[in-house]
């Protein structure tokens, strides 16, 4: 290149003082100095502006921090230096990046080296390197806490630098800027004590430099200002440190140009300096140099003079200022010193495109103006820096819903959508239910692989009024929840403190127009820093404050809906700012040192282009546009801390011109800019699209943001739209906004983090074909990486808007941003994968847009496949096998042990997998090559008998949607995934010779992909899809297969064995055998069910084998895998275990389906010998000359022994067999099994493929055990097909929970080595000739979608979390509580009158409704009634020792109403009923026990009911006036009195469904509610009366008893089913308690609905009676205890009934379901569930402000047979009463606890088949005695001990029986007649058995003899022995 001729000038200048030396070291040339290299500099050059030079030089800021690669135009930049005679080169040292962690012990050896690179570079170009040790700040370290500490630090860093460098660098500096320095000192309030410390720094690095390390000559100084120098000569520690500790002077020299001093003058004056030194001058600036005249090298020329002539003494200087760089897309960068130099200058340029742009939005601009649009639009292949994170976002408001949950407070977003401001009044109540959807949510995250997950915190949710105070519990959980949830799988959080969501309590303060806020806000930011801060350590304090500021306060389009753009817009910007910026300053004062996080705020702006590129205005116009938008926040932050200039300006000049102020910009205080600068870790910048902007149009005064802005937006016709009108697409604007940014604001200092970008589809669009957001993602992604990678800007962050649809504000639910379709008609709000989703995860495994892929190395799998030595069988199995101690272990099981839950885990490494079939899934049936298989020629054949005629063709199209696969997969967290390998994929013909190398590709990149997954593939083979060309050779007829499938086998095995461990050959080899040769009913159809079964058996076994072998012998040794085939059976289980052939029949049917194939491969290389026995004997009956069982030679059996190394087995129900004699011809298989087999009963309530039977699994697991030894097993396939499931599939929840919990009990209680379970089926498939209408999958596929669409059931959900917790693990909350109820604690017993008095008509009684109800037929289950019951009428004795038994201190019990007052009135009183109760009272009162005594227990006196019962109001007095008959004559006696019990089964059963007496149903919409009505005031009425007249007297406390359940969700996800729950209770319990204990009024939901529901059918009024208000005060509070009986719970959901039904059940709009896994009752109703019982107690204390609760009934029923031993009540009590004891815990005010019952008794409509008493009453005996049970004895343990002792705490004597125990049975001896002997009651009862136990002896040993003697002939005949039959030596 030529040089100018300045350049010449100076060249040879230069080249005379370099001559003359100057007296430095003659020797040395004399230095012209550039450099250091910037960020800027580095982008700049590397990235040319414009075709012509442009005078780009280094500046002073913006260090370059060195990294590899180094820029590839550094040689040619460094050699156009030294040919513009530049000697020297200023080379900044990272501290920070050397010594990482601040010791020279452990230095970055990359940055040693990478620096060193960097010398070298420069003495390759023949320039010398001036090396800064700390250039600025030292880095932040706890460690630098004292001046002589930070002094011996700098020397160790020093040390290292002369150690690593001082071979390549002769000049060195310790410091260059003192200040800067100084102010990142820890501790340094003063100037001079931070120079203090600095002097000593630099005196121990320039001692021990020159001590060791100077030998070569080399110079060490330290930075000055000029203009500083003598002040700081005065400084005594400085002043020796100039004098004694440098080798020359360097200075940072500024001039004014303007000024009246010449510059070599300024440098004349440093020559005064004592002692005289020599003087560098590091910097040069110059300032105000317009440069005007003929030479613009004047100032040069005379600086160069004066050095020539020795004015000065000056060794060199820094040309930076007199250097040009230009940089072309043509041309290397190159520099030189060039005549058209121009300086920068603070002067505003004002042409249209000035040579050197001064602003950097002009900068960038100007870079890109001149494009084309091919260069502009050129897709860069390339991929992203290692450790740059992908991620997705959401808001709180626009997805958590829940928006009154938790005692969360209202946002402004809640209150703008009650004002139904939002399209089609959409609101955000529920929105995407994601606060009751983080485990679903964080799956979504791991389907995408995302990386970081964005997310807000609803402030109204942690402070429910925006204020500190308590925090709202449950908002907190719920985040911790999210969080913990992220990091368990691997997403970062990244967490914002604000996403426009402003509690409303805030708001109506004046929100963030109120300075108050910020304290609130501050408050709040602290609270989430020091709950979640442990864990988030990316933080956001403002999410787009534009928005808040100009859409919530400027043009009022979003809340909180305010249109004020000239005073409020700006006013909440100004308190936002300074609300982050306290904030960021709070992280940093307070944690930041111990969470080491990072907080930084996200800003959003558009581009910003000129609409004409050559009008000067509409450049400034756009350029103003982008300070408005994003410098209005970012400048404060990220520059000085104020507002642009450019905005303060504009808005001074439109306020000017306006002649008012239209604006009103609010100015920061000196304080608060300081605190504002540098306020920020990060910048977050949001983008969407970009805008055109011009000047100003017609000016006016009219407040808008364009009008004060100055300038008017426009968009590109030609853009392409959105669904949005604000976001065109236009993907060249993100790159320009990250360089203006990164130029701006961060400067390469700080990160920038793209936080938002995204677009929305309409909502009317396809659900998941989002192709335009596809290309949006694929250019604005790919300009990004033009940003990073040929921009040089600092961006580490990608995330996407958003992770799924939300509210989205003003647009409601019509715009759809998710990546993630969400079904907002779908209470369930299911979410499903849109095709951005699947190009998203794409991106993200490349990392960006690789030029070519890359060839991944396979993970190595990280399971275990270890198969465990066993011993080899060489003898068959016995017949029946040895394997029959399961049914005797198992099959006497009672049913509560048997289904009882297990709680445990299994093994760490177990393997959770799902499992497919390729036929079954792929589709592709004819694609790139593949051949048909026989499925495929079987569904097009006509007359198939496939449901719907439906075909594989497409089935779920796997083959095109491998990503969707994948997704699933990752989201369930499997570690395994079982598919299947197409034969006919991968060989068309079925042989070698035709191998498609596109299907081989499939299975490659699914297998590759599984990996990096972290997914292990488990592969079968052969999953029934033979290929169609083998099958016209015969199929597995022919034995020419066994080879055939050894080269299919062989090739897989070479082909993908160095991924694949875990192979399984066959799977279920028994279907395609009995059903596609025997029944025929699947390909290849064919019915011969004789023999062809055991020939194709016999091949595939033979095939098996082959296969294993090949493996062993060629590749186990290199890959290591394992080989096994995948068997199936349902578990058979005897119909009677009790009877010898029918386990026989059982043992047999599973040799047959089981053993026909595990016999020979995991035994003894044979047929077991029941088949061999059986289908011999029967060929032989049928006269054939030889077994259809073929039989396989010596040689074959060693072969096939052992060719498998694990267990692998499906099964999915069971059986029940029968021993039967089966016809002999024709013969089939079928038959041979000689049995008759049945369905069993299913668990489920549903249709269902196959009944449930989860006890199945455990007893089959423990078969294979017992009958093939200790062999490692896996369950690979396990599931249940529903009919048209709905995606809350509940019955298949059940299903697997059980199902595993079975396998557990299998792996943790029976020792079975059970290493995995994959659950059937990974989605909805082709479910063979059920077509499609048989649904398996955890995924739902929409197969009336060309994409097939895969949307998550509640199934998969609840698999993830079985996985994660890899089992069912004892959650806290349910392990057990030791200790005591508190002193005082009341236990109790309990009964009713009608249950046990019996006395029906004695003694002067009149009817009850129960009489009438009892003697009606069809009422009472086995026609009982309560004529005698338990007679404790006359038996007042037997039952006190029966309380006594117990050991209580209370007894609850009821009066007969009609006992008392026979016709309901006071006309009458029965002197002999009341003499009962005084008696029985007395008889109480004597042993200690206090009487509880129930008003009404539900028999009404009938002649009451005959006048209407509950429903005629007069019945509020009869009650009033029969309670003070009780009151007055009772009452010196009973001190504890409940008016009613279970008002709910009056009035809903009794006055509703009917179950009850009186049994009315007609008018279930009126008379339950009229009952309930009377009731109520009935029991005020009592309680009143009690306290006006018998309280003061008596003393005694009153109440009333109410009834309820308690009700979880079905699907705690589901906000609909969260509300169905709180319905269920509150119209239950809530239905009495609210007016009693709250208000005096029915729940406000009761009412809501009834009256809505009854308006809906047409009526005036609600169907629900009001109260008066008087009416309500009178009930209100009449109450003195909370009296509750409570029995088990359900699982409530949504169910919405036709408006014409009126009913309670339709107004309370529930339905309810029980979970499985609950323990049965004798009651179809009652579930053994404690947990609920804990939960309803707390939700009395918190819905009534924790009243004293007495517990007045409890307990469980039982069926059936008699057993004493009673282990189910003993667990319901010992673990309720637990929960009661946790309760107490949780400080709810529980008082007693009463046992129901103290006996078997008669239990309403189910008369005396449900028995609930903890006392057995034999009602064979006439005399009717109280035995207690095992649970009676539990009972009264718990009650001497108060409660539970600690056991760890040693034996406590109350577990001992006192000495002084009374009696334990009914004082009345009662004999019974037995074979003519008087026996006592228990001692008949023991004959009885004994007597049966005899009989079956005898009837056994007859059956025995009767056996033998049978086949001892037919054995003599056939074979001297069974173990030595063989089917072939019969013939």
């Amino acid at each position: 290149m030529e040089l100018p001729w300045t350049a010449l000038f100076l060249s040879t200048v230069l080249l005379g003082l370099s001559c003359q030396g100057n007296d430095w070291e003659s020797e040395r040339n004399f230095i012209s100095a550039a450099g250091p290299l910037t960020n800027d500099l580095v982008r700049n050059l590397n990235h040319p502006l414009e075709k012509q030079g442009s005078g780009l030089v280094a500046g002073d800021t913006d260090i370059y921090v060195c990294q590899q690669p180094l820029p590839s135009f550094l040689p040619q930049y460094f050699s156009s230096l030294r040919a513009s005679q530049v000697t020297h080169y200023k080379v900044l040292l990272s501290w920070a990046q050397l010594l990482p962690t601040g010791s020279s012990k452990n230095p970055n050896q990359e940055a040693v080296r990478c620096y060193r690179q960097l010398l070298q570079a420069l003495k390759d170009a023949q320039l010398q390197p001036m090396v800064v040790l700390c250039p600025e700040m030292p880095p932040t370290s706890s460690t630098i806490q004292r001046d002589v500490v930070f002094a011996d630090l700098f020397a160790d860093y020093a040390t290292l630098a002369f150690q690593s460098f001082g071979d390549l660098v002769e000049i060195w500096f310790t410091f260059s800027d003192l200040e800067k320095v100084i102010m990142g000192l820890p501790h340094q309030d003063l100037k001079a004590s931070g120079l203090q410390t600095l002097s000593s720094a630099h005196r121990k690095a320039f001692d021990i430099y020159h001590t060791k390390y100077s030998s070569q000559g080399g110079k060490l100084s330290v930075v000055l200002k000029a203009e500083d120098i003598h002040e700081l000569l005065q400084d005594p520690s400085l002043a020796a440190v100039i004098k004694g500790a440098v080798d020359f002077l360097s200075l940072d020299l500024s001039y004014e140009c303007q000024s009246m001093a010449t510059l070599p003058q300024k440098l004349s004056e440093l020559q005064h300096l004592e002692p005289s030194m020599k003087v560098f001058i590091y910097t040069l600036k110059l300032q105000n140099c317009p440069w005007t005249g003929t030479s613009p090298a004047s100032l040069l020329l005379s600086l160069l003079e004066a050095i020539n002539k020795d004015q000065v003494q000056t060794i060199g200087f820094d040309v930076n200022a007199f250097l040009s760089c230009t940089s072309s897309s043509e041309e290397s960068p190159s520099c030189s010193l060039t005549d058209s130099l121009a300086l920068q200058t603070e002067q505003q340029h004002e042409t249209a495109v000035p040579s050197f742009p001064g602003s950097a939005y002009q900068r960038v601009w100007a870079a890109f103006a001149n494009q084309s649009r091919e260069e502009r639009d050129a897709f860069l292949q390339d991929v992203f820096p290692e450790g740059f994170l992908w991620g997705v976002s959401t808001g709180a408001f626009n997805v958590e819903g829940g928006w009154a949950e938790g005692g969360r407070g209202p946002s402004i977003w809640d209150h703008y959508g009650h004002l139904n401001a939002a399209e089609g009044q959409a609101t955000a109540k529920v929105a995407s239910d994601s606060y009751h959807k983080p485990a679903s949510d964080v799956a979504l995250l791991r389907g995408l692989r995302a990386e970081v997950y964005k997310f807000s915190i609803s402030w109204s949710r942690i402070f429910p009024t925006g204020q500190k105070g308590s925090p709202s519990l449950q908002g907190v959980a719920y985040y911790n929840k999210l969080i913990d949830s992220l990091l368990d799988s691997g997403v970062e959080p990244m967490a914002t403190l604000f996403h426009w969501d402003l509690p409303q309590a805030l708001q109506e303060q004046g929100g963030w127009q109120n300075e108050t806020v910020v304290d609130a806000f501050l408050d709040y930011a602290a609270f989430c820093f020091s709950a979640f801060g442990d864990r988030v350590k990316l933080w956001v304090t403002f999410h787009e404050p534009w928005v808040i500021s100009y859409a919530g306060h400027g043009t009022g389009q979003h809340a909180p809906a305010i249109s004020d753009p000239g005073v409020a817009s700006f006013k909440v910007a100004h308190l936002i700012l300074k609300a982050h910026a306290r904030t960021w300053h709070h992280y940093d004062l307070h944690h930041r040192q111990k969470q080491q996080g990072r907080v930084g705020i996200v800003l959003n702006s558009d581009w910003a282009e000129p609409l004409d590129g050559k009008d000067p205005q509409d450049l400034a116009a756009a350029e103003r546009f982008l300070h408005f938008m994003l410098g209005w926040f970012a400048h404060p932050i990220f520059v000085d801390g104020d507002y642009p200039t450019t905005l303060r300006a504009q808005v001074q000049h439109i306020n000017q011109q306006c002649g008012r102020p239209l604006a009103q910009l609010p100015e920061f205080t000196e304080a608060e800019k300081r605190l504002l600068k540098g306020s920020a870790d990060f910048l977050g910048l949001s983008h969407y699209t970009s805008r055109l902007i011009s000047k100003a149009g017609q000016q006016t005064c009219i407040p808008s943001y364009d009008n004060i802005g100055g300038f008017s937006q426009h968009v590109d016709p030609t853009w392409p739209q959105t669904a949005s009108p604000w976001i065109r697409v236009v993907p060249w604007g993100i790159r320009r906004l990250l360089r203006f940014a990164s130029m701006e604001y961060t400067k390469g200092r700080l990160p920038i983090f793209l936080a938002g970008n995204g677009m929305p589809v309409g909502e009317g669009a396809d659900r998941v074909d989002d192709s335009a957001r596809v290309n949006y993602f694929n250019l604005y992604i790919n300009e990004v990486l033009k940003a990073v990678k040929e921009d040089s800007v600092d961006v580490r962050s990608y995330i996407a808007r958003s992770l799924l649809d939300g509210y989205e504000g003003p647009q409601g639910y019509s715009q759809r941003f998710g990546l993630y379709h969400v079904n907002f008609n779908d209470s369930s709000r299911p979410r499903t994968p849109r095709k951005s989703a699947y190009f998203f995860t794409s991106i993200i495994e490349k990392n960006g847009f690789p030029a070519k892929k890359v060839k991944r190395t396979p993970l190595p799998s990280r399971a275990d496949f270890t198969p465990r030595a066993r011993a080899a069988f060489s003898s068959p199995s016995e017949v029946p096998s040895k394997a029959k101690i399961v049914w005797e272990k198992f099959s006497k099981q009672p049913k509560f042990e048997r289904d009882f839950f297990y709680h445990g885990t299994f093994r760490d490494d177990f393997l959770w997998g799902v499992s497919s079939s390729a036929y079954q899934i792929e589709g592709g049936w004819d694609a790139d090559g593949k051949g048909p298989s026989i499925w495929d020629n079987f569904t097009h054949t006509p007359g198939n008998g496939v449901k719907d005629n439906a075909t594989g063709d497409i089935a779920c199209d796997s083959y095109h949607q491998l990503d969707a696969d994948l997704n699933m997969l990752r989201a369930l967290r499997v570690k395994s995934y079982r598919f299947s390998i197409s034969w006919s994929r991968i060989f068309p013909t079925g042989r070698n010779s035709s191998i498609n190398q596109q299907g081989v590709a499939y299975y490659n990149r699914l297998i590759d992909s599984l990996l990096e997954s972290n997914i292990v593939p488990m592969v079968t083979l052969f999953h029934w899809d033979l290929p169609q060309a083998l099958q016209d050779i015969g199929g597995w007829e022919n034995p020419s297969l066994i080879e055939l499938f050894n080269s299919y086998a062989d090739f897989c095995f070479k082909t993908f064995g160095d991924r694949v461990k875990f192979w399984m050959t066959f799977n279920e080899p028994w279907c395609p055998v009995v059903l596609g040769y025997s029944a025929g009913i699947f390909p290849p159809n064919v019915q011969e069910s004789g023999s062809l079964p055991y020939e194709v058996s016999h091949v595939i076994i033979k095939a098996h084998a082959r296969a294993y072998h090949t493996y062993a012998e060629k590749y186990r040794q290199e890959q290591k895998g394992i080989v096994s085939l995948s068997l199936n059976t349902h578990w058979v289980e005897p119909k009677d275990p009790g009877v010898q052939r029918e386990v026989e029949a059982a043992d047999r049917m599973l040799q047959f389906a089981l053993g026909w194939f595990a016999h020979p491969i995991f035994k003894n290389g044979d047929y077991p010998d029941v088949m061999k026995w059986t289908v011999g004997n029967r060929s032989e009956l049928q006269h054939l000359a030889r077994s259809r069982l073929p039989s396989f030679t010596e040689e074959e059996k060693n072969y096939i022994r052992g060719t498998a190394d694990v267990f692998c087995i499906n099964i999915y129900t069971a059986v029940f067999v029968q021993h039967a004699t089966s016809r002999l011809n024709p013969p089939s298989y079928d038959n041979d099994m000689e049995l008759k087999a049945s369905d069993m009963e299913s668990s489920s309530l549903v249709s269902t493929m196959h009944p449930d039977v989860p006890w199945a699994m455990r007893r089959l697991l423990n078969w294979i055990k017992e009958e093939y030894g200790d062999i490692p097993i896996y369950v690979t396939e396990n599931g249940q097909g529903l009919e048209n499931p709905a995606l809350d599939d509940t019955e298949r929840i059940f299903y697997h929970k059980t199902y595993i919990n079975e396998a557990l009990k299998a792996y943790r209680l029976d020792g079975v080595d059970l290493r995995g379970y994959s659950a059937w089926s990974l989605m909805d498939n082709f479910e063979w000739l059920h077509g499609y209408t048989m649904k398996f999958g955890l995924y739902h596929v929409d197969f009336d979608h060309a994409d097939r669409p895969r949307t998550a059931r509640a199934s998969a959900r609840y698999y993830t979390e079985v996985i994660t917790n890899n089992g069912m693990p004892l959650a806290t909350d349910d392990e057990f509580l030791y200790g005591e109820f508190p002193q005082g604690f009341i236990w109790s017993a309990a009964s009713a009158s009608y249950q046990v008095e019996g006395a029906w008509r004695e003694d002067g009684k009149g009817l009850s409704i129960w009489d009438t109800f009892s003697h009606t037929s069809l009422r009472v289950e086995n026609d009982d009634n309560g004529d005698v019951a338990c007679d404790s009428y006359h038996k007042i004795a037997e039952d006190v020792v029966a309380l006594q038994n117990l050991g209580v201190s209370h007894y609850r019990f009821s009066i007969s109403w009609p006992r008392i007052l026979p016709d309901g009135t006071t006309k009458f009183i029965n002197e002999a009923g009341l003499n009962y109760y005084v008696r029985f009272i007395d008889a109480l009162l004597a042993v200690g026990i206090t009487p509880q005594v129930t008003m009404y227990h539900w028999d009404l006196p009938q002649a009451l009911q005959d006048v209407g019962g509950w429903e005629n109001e007069t019945i509020v007095q009869r009650f009033k006036e029969y309670a003070d008959v009780l009151f007055r004559r009772l009452g010196d006696k009973v001190k504890f009195w409940i008016t009613l019990n279970e008002p709910f089964v009056i009035a809903a059963h009794g006055y509703g469904s009917g179950v009850s007496a009186p049994g009315i149903s007609s008018r279930p919409g009126t008379a339950p509610y009229i009952a309930g009505h009377n009731l109520i005031k009935a029991h005020a009425e009592a309680w009143h009366l009690y306290n006006g007249t018998y309280r003061p007297s008596q003393g005694g406390q009153i109440s009333i008893t109410i009834s309820s359940d308690w009700a979880e969700p079905r699907d705690p996800s589901n906000q609909e089913d969260v509300e169905a729950a709180r319905r269920y209770v509150q119209f239950m319990g809530g239905w009495f308690a609210h007016p009693i204990f709250k208000n005096g009024d029915y729940p406000e939901v009761m009412k809501t609905r009834v009256r809505d529901r009854s308006l809906a059918a047409g009526l005036n009024e609600s169907r629900l009676p009001e109260f008066t208000e008087s009416e309500k005060v009178r009930i209100q509070g009449t109450f003195d205890f909370f009296g509750f009986n409570h029995y088990t719970t359900v699982l409530a959901y949504n169910f919405n009934y036709n408006t014409a039904i009126s009913s309670f059940d339709a107004d309370r709009g529930v339905a309810s379901i029980t979970d499985r896994s609950w323990p049965d009752s004798g009651s179809f109703w009652l579930k053994t569930t404690p947990f609920g019982f804990r939960r309803i107690l707390n939700w009395l204390k918190e819905e009534y402000n924790n009243p004293p609760i007495y517990v007045t009934e409890n307990g469980v029923s039982r069926r059936g047979d008699l057993e004493l031993n009673d282990t189910d009540r003993m667990y319901y009590l010992r673990s309720y009463i637990n929960e009661a004891l946790k309760a107490v815990q949780d400080k709810v005010d529980l008082r007693g606890y009463t046992v129901w019952s103290v006996m078997d008794n008669f239990e309403w409509a189910t008369g005396f088949s449900e028995r609930f008493g903890v006392h057995f009453v034999n009602r064979s005996d006439p005399s009717l005695p109280r035995i207690p049970k095992a649970s009676a004895k539990l009972y009264a343990t718990i009650v001497r001990c108060n409660g539970f002792p600690d056991p760890a705490q040693g034996p406590h004597p109350c577990l001992q029986q006192p000495e002084d125990a009374g009696p334990t049975a009914s004082p009345v001896r009662s004999e019974v007649p037995f074979l003519g002997l008087m026996l006592g009651a228990a001692e008949a009862q023991t004959a009885l058995y004994v007597l049966f136990a005899l009989l079956l002896l005898a009837a056994c040993g007859l059956a025995f003899l009767l056996y033998k003697y049978c086949k001892r002939p037919k054995q003599g005949d056939t074979q001297p022995s069974q173990h030595s039959l063989s089917p072939i030596s019969s013939f």
